[in-house]
């Protein structure tokens, strides 16, 4: 029941998944926190924020007003998408790989030793020792 269960939990991608989720979720707190106070006050200061708070590369429309293109929201969420993926990375699925290949060198090395197994007999070989028995027993009477 539990090798069964220890199989389940090992697979690739039953583990990559329960990270993903957990992890993402877990960790996306965090790093929208730290966008929104460092990343967000960095990039407006190159760009100018529009009335709605908005900032990014302001072109004139055809009716004359300027539309902002929101660029801090994709290099926002640009940043938070690579800093969980690095996290879920370094923490969780490289240590598993190694831990699978850890797991896969020790059944490597037992299946490259079986025990030997005596040569089964030839047919010859096993002639002679039937006539041996034979004659051993046709002597005894």
């Amino acid at each position: 029941m539990l090798k069964g269960f220890k199989d389940f939990i090992l697979r690739g991608n039953v583990i990559d998944l329960a990270v993903a989720v957990v992890i993402g979720t877990a960790f996306t707190a965090i790093v929208t926190a730290v966008v929104n106070s460092i990343i967000t006050p960095l990039v407006s200061l190159f760009f100018k924020a529009d009335a709605a708070g908005n900032f990014g590369p302001q072109v004139p429309s055809i009716y004359g007003e300027l539309v902002t293109f929101p660029i801090g929201d994709l290099i926002s969420a640009i940043i938070s998408f690579l800093s969980v993926a690095v996290v879920v990375y370094f923490v969780f699925v490289l240590p598993m790989n190694t831990f699978k290949a850890h797991v896969e060198a020790r059944k490597g090395t037992a299946a490259e030793q079986p025990e030997e197994e005596p040569a089964a007999a030839t047919e010859a070989e096993l002639l002679v020792e039937i006539r041996d028995l034979l004659a051993k027993n046709g002597t005894r009477s």
